[in-house]
């Protein structure tokens, strides 16, 4: 019984479904095959994390959200604690590598904010070209930009309720 004080209580339905959905976002071809982004787990990783990014720069206006969001992070964090293991990654380094990728998507998450915000709408291209692209200037880091400020802008649209329901749209 007093075990289930220390236990950290399972996700909602909305919240796998909100997850659910930016995995999915996160998987469309044109960002690897079109758009050049590096189609490893790194890559992959990164689709994810600025998805996801999107959706708490969202939800960070909104103090009823707070919950919401956490959970949603805590469920990410899990699934890539779940696949690193999958992949063969020693139990001993599981924490190590995912306190690194919690870095690493904390400074997306910021970097990201930041550009979307700045006043000058080129500021996103260089935070990709540095996170996503590894440095390297790449034609797709463009057309990636594009899509992250209309998908911002359409949740910008998205009423935080049905958000909390787990309603994100439909994944284009």
């Amino acid at each position: 019984m007093i075990f289930n004080l220390f236990r950290k209580s399972a996700p909602d339905a909305a919240v796998y479904s909100a997850y659910n959905f930016i995995v999915a976002q996160s998987r469309q071809p044109r960002f690897y095959a079109d758009w050049g982004v590096p189609d490893t787990v790194t890559g992959r990783f990164d689709m994810i994390s600025l998805h996801l990014a999107l959706l708490l720069r969202r939800l960070k206006a909104d103090e009823s959200a707070k919950g919401f969001g956490q959970q949603l992070v805590n469920l990410f964090f899990s699934d890539m604690d779940r696949s690193l293991r999958e992949m063969g990654v020693g139990d001993l380094s599981v924490p190590k590598k995912i306190g690194n990728m919690g870095k690493l998507f904390y400074g997306t998450l910021n970097a990201l904010d930041e550009s979307l915000t700045s006043t000058d709408a080129a500021a996103l291209e260089p935070m990709l070209v540095r996170n996503i692209y590894g440095g390297t200037a790449n034609p797709g880091a463009a057309a990636l930009a594009g899509h992250l400020r209309a998908e911002a802008a359409a949740l910008e649209l998205r009423p935080v309720k049905s958000l909390l329901a787990g309603d994100l749209g439909v994944a284009a």
